[in-house]
This record gives structure tokens, sequence and C-alpha cells, in this order.
């Protein structure tokens, strides 16, 4: 079961809240990392809207938040565009050649002329910051935004904003070096009175303890007052992090070449995939009747149980034969569907249930029912203690998505 801490989005919405009342922009849920739109009326008064990637999480956005929408997607067809153009508020365009095909028909349509409609670019400032290539935007050949050189000589008649997206799981520091270099490629478009906003993307981690909002702040404000642009920002990380875990049972224990082995109800591939792309490593929990906690348990844990840390000896050395340790893995097919080697203050056992953290962002929307395994049913905390289960998967929902 995936179990959503309402309690702990809304410490995060707030922070956000917080930061963006103190930076003049505005702060909008980024629905690729957190579409659960049972939570939206908990954390809308927060936010001033969603930003989509595409028609359907735009419509999702339209039909369960209601407040301004933002969508930016690497390529639309035709039948997508007119529908977006009933209702998106931003329309942020990936390359020229698709603003060049649609945008006779923008300057036409009603919500554009009244200004209702603002549409934009994705830029490529051709500065890479990250760790992790597979989320790096900025690398040679990259096919997302348009770069300095692209754009050089166009004709952007039309367009109102600059986006860029070059971020992930990184602090202000990243973005104050990223601004430098978007000031050199493109400064001279934002500070011509034809530029109204830019979109500073997603990937800062607003919320984390560790994270510079001070100097978050003090960037979007010389943005601001530089170019004279309204600044967006488009956390979907920040807003889910730590607020969820994924409630897993063990199914079966053995060993093979000296390896423990634990088989879960729930896999990597399947449902918690950054596992393997990212890779991430989730903090476990054991759920045992002990009296005694070894190590913190996450707020969003349910009340009058025991939670014992596990201990991951790829991150952290241990000493002592009392720890035993097991790789975890799923019921798939897939030899690779491993969440990784735990040590725990005791063996497992068939029946005993173990908790991954941080399971909020980055996993319901991706799930799949990849071998027919059984998908995890989706709760809400409330804050009163409330666990609201707002979805069951069946058998109907793998045999009729390919019917």
């Amino acid at each position: 079961m995936f179990l959503v801490s309402i309690a702990a989005l809304q410490q995060n919405t707030a922070i956000l809240r917080e930061v963006a009342n103190a930076a003049g922009c505005k702060v909008v849920l980024a629905l690729k990392g957190f579409s659960c739109w049972k939570a939206f009326p908990y954390i809308a008064r927060d936010l001033d809207g969603c930003c989509a990637s595409g028609l359907w999480e735009a419509m999702l956005a339209r039909d369960h938040f209601r407040k301004h929408i933002i969508t930016y997607s690497p390529a639309y067809d035709e039948a997508e565009i007119d529908e977006l153009l009933e209702f998106t508020h931003h329309l942020d365009f990936n390359s020229l050649s698709q603003w060049f095909r649609f945008r006779e028909k923008i300057f036409r349509h009603p919500r554009f002329l009244s200004g209702e409609l603002q549409c934009g670019l994705r830029v490529n400032p051709e500065h890479s910051t990250g760790e992790t290539p597979i989320y790096d935007p900025c690398v040679p050949g990259s096919r997302l935004g348009i770069t300095a050189e692209q754009l050089a000589g166009a004709d952007l008649i039309g367009l109102s904003g600059l986006h860029f997206h070059t971020l992930c799981e990184q602090n202000s520091d990243d973005l104050e070096s990223t601004l430098k270099a978007i000031d050199r490629k493109f400064g001279h478009l934002l500070r011509s009175p034809q530029f109204t906003y830019l979109n500073m993307g997603g990937g800062h981690w607003i919320t984390k303890p560790f994270y510079d909002r001070e100097l978050l702040i003090n960037l979007v404000r010389k943005a601001r007052e530089e170019y004279d642009v309204e600044v967006w920002l488009e956390p979907g990380e920040a807003v889910a992090i730590h607020t969820g875990v994924l409630r897993a049972t063990v199914m079966d224990v053995f060993e093979s070449a000296g390896h423990k082995l634990a088989i879960l109800d729930v896999s990597a591939t399947a449902h918690m995939p950054d596992v393997i792309e990212m890779p991430y490593r989730p903090y476990v929990f054991l759920v045992d009747s002990s009296p005694a906690v070894a190590g913190p348990a996450p707020a969003v844990m349910l009340t009058g149980e025991n939670y014992h840390l596990a201990s991951d000896p790829s991150h952290a050395s241990f000493t002592g034969d009392h720890l035993s340790t097991f790789r975890l893995g799923g019921p798939t097919c897939l030899a690779g569907d491993v969440i990784g080697d735990y040590s725990f203050d005791r063996d497992l056992v068939v029946g005993d249930v173990l908790v991954f953290d941080d399971m909020a962002h980055y996993t319901m929307v991706k799930t799949t029912t990849f071998n027919g395994v059984k998908h995890p049913s989706i709760a809400l905390l409330h804050i009163d203690g409330r666990i609201e289960t707002v979805r069951v998967f069946g058998y109907a929902d793998f045999r009729d998505r390919l019917s």
C-alpha cells in the first residue's frame, strides 16, 4: 500500500508558500512528480497551480486543481493544441519548428488575443550541473530545449516567456550558476519588453532541511528586478518529498550462493522504478512488535507500530554478527528487480512487513502492471489519524489496460 501523509504534504507546501511570498514569485505543482489528485484539496491553497507535461496532465489540473496551468511538452500534435488552447494559461514549446507550426492558429484564438493564454519557449543554457546523465537536459545533443545558437535571428513574435529546467534534486547554488548561463545566452531576450515571464522549472530541493532558501529568494528577486518578469517555479519532488511510504510484505525467504534473499509483494521495476533508474536507495523500516525502536521513524508511519531502521551495507559500515543482511527483491521475472541489500536486527520471516520511506514522488506516477503483479493500493493518512483508501487495484485494471 502507498500511504501518503496529508500533514507532511502540508508541511512542505507551507514552506513553498513562505518562499514564494518572500521571493515574489509563483510556485506550482509539477504533476509529473506527484499527481495523486485526491490530495489536491489539501495543498491547493499554498500553491499557485500546476505544470503539466502534456494534455492529460493539463486536463487533470483543470478538473481537480482548478488554478493556473502551465503546459510544456517536447512535442504536441494538432488535436492536443486544439484542446489545450481552450484552458491552459501558459503553453511552452520545445522547438522553433513546433512554434512555427502552430503559431498562426494560436494567434487567432480568443484566449491568446485577450492575454489569457501566453506562449513561451523552453531554452537550453548548455550548462550541466547534475551528476546523473539520464536527468541532464544539457548534455550535447539534448532533445530538450532550444540553444542560443538555434534562436539566433529567429522570428519570436508572439512569444512572451522563456522556460528552462536543468536541475534535479539540487541546491540553490546550482540554480545560481545556471542563471548566470541563462543571462549570458538569453539575457538580451529577457531584458526586452516582449518577454514577461521566466519559468525556472523544477529540480529545486526547497523543502530539504539543508536547502539554502535564502539564496533562492535572493536569486528570484534579482531575476525579477533585472528582467522585469514574473518568475515561476515548478517543484514536484519538493512538494511530496518525505510524505509517503510503501508498505510491503515478505512473501518468501531463502538462501542462494551465500546470500539471504527475501521476495516481497512489491517490485522495484513495477512500483518504485527510480530505485533502478536513478539509482535511488530508499530507507527501509521493519515493522516489529518489540517495544524498542531502533532509529527514527518517519512521521507518516502509523501510530501504534514500532519500526526498526535497516542498515544499508552499500552506504553504511556496521559491525556485529547479530545483523542479518537480506537482498530484497520483487516478484517479477526481471532478474534485476532488486531493491538492494539491507541488514536487520534479526532474520526476516514470511509475513514480515517492511516500510519503504519517501515513496510519494515519482513512484505512483510511474507504476506499471508488468508481469501482472498486484498493484499496491493508494491511501491518504489524514491529520486526525484516519486512513482513507482512495484506490484499490484489481485484475480488471491489468486486463483492461491493453484491450
